[in-house]
């Protein structure tokens, strides 16, 4: 299945060969901006593709020319601090502003996003798991006053910020570092400290749909065991960078590669010889 995974990878890793938000982010060339934009774009991530390529654009719109300088300077009193009334699905724009104030937090006492995270990292880490929750953790101690005025009890910023040990895919903060600490021609990289070989692939409906057909996962339940099961399997054909599938494979199913439960079937997929799908009950 390697030699038809990796003619897969190569047919999609071309720069528009599916449109997607990492679209966005290949735009900024300083790699402070666009550690800022990812984590915006991954975070709003969720939902139909145009609606989150349109909110993804409103951000970056109100970030300006430089999203890592408004980030450094960003108070949530002055004009448009609030974001006026941006919304995407249940994130209002005090939300994204909570946001945008912890990203500036963290910048403050770490200098970079890609420095608060790997912070987290220890010798020996299997993945990113570890990290993740103490970049979340970190994150969601911050106090989001300022913001909000009385925090609520669930910050809506706070879903920017998932954490594994709730169970989690991560599915959004996995995208990012995806996006981060990967270089090729779909995946703009920018940082330098996190071997892509700890990625995890970011989990949502196409991957398991593919994952499940080709016997990458035999769990049930969606969730970071999923992802990383999924991971793990990936890592067979690629024990450096097992991720580097996740875009060709997502999109093949988006694009409608995958015939899956469909009338239509899988006589269109390219993995189709390897679809080894179990009968739902």
């Amino acid at each position: 299945m390697k030699a038809a995974l990796d003619a897969l990878y190569d047919a999609f890793n071309v720069p528009d060969s599916a449109v997607d938000p990492v679209q966005i982010v290949r735009r900024y060339p300083r790699p402070d901006d666009r550690e800022v934009v990812a984590f915006l774009a991954a975070g709003l991530a969720f939902g139909r593709v145009g609606s989150v390529m349109a909110s993804a654009e409103a951000a970056c719109l109100a970030l300006g020319s430089s999203p890592a300088a408004y980030v450094r300077g960003f108070d949530p009193a002055m004009p448009g601090g609030q974001f006026g009334r941006f919304v995407h699905r249940w994130t209002r724009g005090v939300d994204l502003a909570g946001v945008v104030w912890t990203l500036r937090r963290l910048l403050e006492a770490a200098g970079s996003l890609e420095q608060a995270f790997v912070e987290g990292l220890t010798p020996g880490d299997r993945d990113v798991g570890a990290a993740l929750e103490a970049f979340s953790a970190r994150a969601r101690g911050i106090d989001l006053g300022p913001v909000y005025g009385r925090t609520p009890e669930r910050p809506g910023a706070h879903y920017f910020f998932s954490r594994p040990s709730t169970g989690s895919a991560c599915k959004r903060l996995n995208l990012f570092l995806r996006w981060m600490a990967r270089r090729d021609r779909v995946d703009p990289g920018g940082w330098t400290r996190l071997p892509p070989r700890l990625l995890v692939v970011p989990l949502d409906t196409h991957t398991i749909r593919v994952g499940r057909c080709l016997r990458l996962t035999r769990r049930a339940t969606a969730g970071w065991r999923m992802a990383a099961e999924i991971t793990e399997a990936l890592r067979a054909y690629d024990p450096d960078d097992p991720v580097r599938y996740d875009f060709a494979l997502c999109h093949l199913s988006m694009m409608g590669g995958c015939g899956f439960g469909t009338r239509r079937g899988s006589a269109q997929c390219p993995l189709r010889a390897y679809c080894r799908p179990r009968k739902r009950r």
